[in-house]
């Protein structure tokens, strides 16, 4: 809670940064410029790290007795407790600026060895240190605060062996905080459309919990859990494709940024797309295969079905956020998000105090449906006037609705033949095969997937 807290003083300088570095390698921000920066964003990290670190750990008593309702634990330990995590906030909150260095310098696939190998010291280590020491609350945090020094200091080192180095420059760095000007405007932009992005994202959540019963509220979690795991999948192409977007953006390479772009299009259609079918197709099965719970199975599918569906169209309505951040210029994308407010939240309000969780899931369903159809089609009119109705057409849906129809025929035949089933195995052999036609599917519509095929049997 405390890091989603620490994020909103974020504004926007870490995706910033990574856009800059990206422009850095592209040739349109100069070494110095750079470096300046680089240090001017150290110098505001650390000061916010410092005095909202130190906030929480001078209020660590008051926190403790007032706050927290603590009934079992010393209060004592508490105390330390919440100074310990002060600091390790502190130090992660700092390791952001370095992730978005590594990030716009495209070191994507050693920052993503890092992230695992430190989820794992983070994570699965963190049993040992208290098999050895005790299972405490301190025991854990002095672990988890070990692991982000460590984490810090390679970060740090990373960071540093990518920079320009000092000795080429031809001025002196300088410690002010000007150079943050020029890109003040891009990351207040970024930061104004991440937290009405959070308020979109969450806001049915928390007006369902007031709405439902907490027996139906557990039903509604469960299948918007499984039901993100397409936006958790298609997020890392965000990762991959930003920095590489602004950089040949900034070398004026529009063929190459065009073809990346529908490249990385094609990508998600098919790994989110696949996933997506699969789970409006085999809700009921999934659930029974997962949990066994039939009751569960019954009341929840629909919900996945339809946030599977909306979740689709999120990801996929993300390449206009990717297009416009790449171009320095997200205007569109904060009036298309205080659109989805307006309308999201009244219709959630309404619609649910009516229908409960289903009549929130066809809100979520349609409203990004909508916002698909009729504003990212304008942004791409807007921005690449020419682009919209190839990358929609070929990118998109002759993906999309191949893999749709023919895992739904697939769907049938088997019911047809087998029937349902209460059993988890069958459900989960179900499940499995219905997943695997569908990728199949998509990759064999994908032209550019099969291009690749082809190359490499012919080779």
């Amino acid at each position: 809670m405390l890091q989603a807290w620490f994020s909103l003083l974020d504004m926007g300088l870490t995706p910033t940064i990574g856009r800059e570095t990206a422009r850095y390698n592209g040739g349109a921000v100069s070494s110095l410029a750079y470096r300046q920066l680089y240090r001017a964003l150290s110098v505001l990290f650390a000061l916010i790290a410092v005095f909202g670190g130190g906030a929480i750990f001078l209020f660590s008593g008051p926190i403790a007795s007032k706050w927290l309702n603590v009934a079992e634990l010393s209060l004592d330990d508490v105390i330390i407790t919440i100074q310990i995590i002060s600091i390790i906030v502190s130090l992660r909150w700092m390791s952001g600026l370095y992730k978005g260095v590594i990030t716009g310098f495209e070191k994507l696939v050693f920052l993503s060895a890092f992230n695992a190998s430190f989820a794992t010291f983070r994570f699965v280590f963190v049993f040992i240190s208290m098999w050895f020491f005790g299972y405490t609350p301190i025991v854990f945090f002095v672990h988890q605060l070990i692991v982000a020094i460590l984490e810090q200091t390679f970060l740090f080192s990373k960071t540093r062996e990518l920079l320009p180095v000092k000795s080429l420059l031809k001025n002196n760095i300088g410690w002010s905080i000007s150079p943050i000007k020029p890109v003040l405007k891009f990351s207040i932009t970024i930061a104004l459309t991440a937290s009405i992005w959070v308020f979109v994202t969450q806001t049915d959540k928390l007006i369902l919990s007031g709405i439902l019963s907490l027996a139906d509220y557990g039903y509604f979690s469960l299948a918007v859990l499984v039901a993100n795991g397409i936006v958790i999948i298609s997020g890392p192409v965000s990762s991959a494709i930003l920095p590489r977007l602004s950089k040949l953006h900034a070398e004026n390479n529009r063929s190459e940024f065009l073809s990346v772009y529908r490249k990385s299009t094609q990508l998600v259609s098919v790994v989110t797309g696949s996933v997506a079918v699969t789970l409006i197709i085999s809700a009921r099965p999934l659930l029974i295969a997962w949990t066994g719970d039939i009751e569960l199975a019954e009341k929840s599918a629909q919900i996945l079905r339809l946030y599977s569906a909306g979740n689709l169209f999120l990801s996929l309505s993300a390449f206009a956020y990717y297009l416009q951040y790449a171009k320095g210029n997200l205007k569109y994308h904060l009036i298309g998000n205080i659109l989805l407010v307006v309308i999201l939240i009244p219709s959630v309000i309404h619609i649910a105090s009516l229908y409960g969780a289903i009549g929130a899931g066809y809100v979520w369903f349609f409203v990004n449906f909508f916002y698909f159809s009729l504003w990212v089609s304008y942004i791409h009119y807007k921005l690449e006037p020419n682009l919209f109705r190839k990358w929609l057409g070929k990118d998109i849906l002759t993906i999309l609705i191949p893999t749709l129809g023919m895992s739904l025929s697939m769907f049938f035949l088997i019911n047809r033949f087998f029937g349902e089933s209460e059993d988890r195995l069958s459900n989960f052999i179900f499940v499995f095969v219905i997943a695997l036609f569908s990728m199949f599917t998509a990759v064999f519509f994908s032209g550019k997937f099969r291009q690749v095929i082809k190359s490499k049997l012919f080779r």
